[in-house]
C-alpha cells in the first residue's frame, strides 16, 4: 500500500511539473519574461546596454556612466499591463501598455533649446556646436525627468517546435521601451 502511495505521489508530481512547463510556454508568459528581464536588470539586458553605449562614439566615459545609470533607472521602474493576446496557429500578438520615464521629452526639449540658444554650446575655437557640452545638457535634462508616459507595444511571437519565441522588436518599439521615443 505504501509503495502504491509513493508511485501515485511521484506520478502526480511529474504531471504537475509537466503542466507548469506548458503554462510558461504561452505568448503572454514569454512577453512577461522578456519585460521582467528589464525590470530585474538581467545580465543579458545590461550586456546589450553596454554594447550600445560602447558604440556611442560621441560620449565620453563620464557621460556613458550617467547614461547607463539613467537606463538602469528606466528598466527598474518600467511597469506594464497586458491588454490583449491573440493566437493564430503558430503566430501570436500580445498587446502591452508600458509606462516609462519620458526621456523623449527631455531630448525634445534639449534639441529645441539648442535651436534657440545655439551660442551656449559653441566651441570657442571652431564656432561649431560642442557635442560634449550639448550631451551634458541633454543628460542633465534626462536626469530631471519625473513624468512618465504610456505607450502601446504589440509584441509578435512565432511558435517554433512547440515553443513560443518572441520576434525581434522594431527600433520604434525599442525606443518606447527605453522611454526615448518622441
Amino acid at each position: 500500500m505504501k509503495k502504491l502511495k509513493n508511485v501515485l505521489l511521484v506520478s502526480t508530481m511529474i504531471l504537475f511539473l509537466a503542466g507548469c512547463g506548458n503554462m510558461m510556454n504561452t505568448p503572454t508568459k514569454k512577453v512577461e519574461e522578456f519585460l521582467g528581464k528589464y525590470q530585474t536588470q538581467d545580465k543579458e539586458v545590461l550586456d546589450q546596454l553596454d554594447d550600445v553605449i560602447k558604440d556611442a562614439g560621441t560620449m565620453v566615459d563620464d557621460q556613458k556612466d550617467q547614461y547607463r545609470d539613467l537606463m538602469k533607472k528606466q528598466y527598474q521602474n518600467l511597469s506594464y499591463k497586458i491588454k490583449d493576446d491573440k493566437e493564430d496557429g503558430d503566430n501570436a500578438t500580445v498587446e502591452v501598455e508600458i509606462e516609462v520615464y519620458d526621456y523623449g521629452k527631455a531630448i525634445r526639449d534639449a534639441e529645441s533649446y539648442l535651436v534657440t540658444n545655439r551660442s551656449e554650446f559653441l566651441d570657442e575655437n571652431t564656432q561649431m556646436v560642442d557635442s560634449k557640452k550639448f550631451l551634458d545638457y541633454k543628460i542633465d535634462k534626462m536626469k530631471g525627468i519625473k513624468d512618465k508616459v504610456k505607450y502601446t507595444i504589440n509584441f509578435t511571437l512565432t511558435k517554433v517546435d512547440d515553443e513560443w519565441k518572441l520576434d525581434n522588436i522594431s527600433d520604434v518599439d525599442r525606443q518606447k521601451l527605453h522611454g526615448l521615443y518622441y
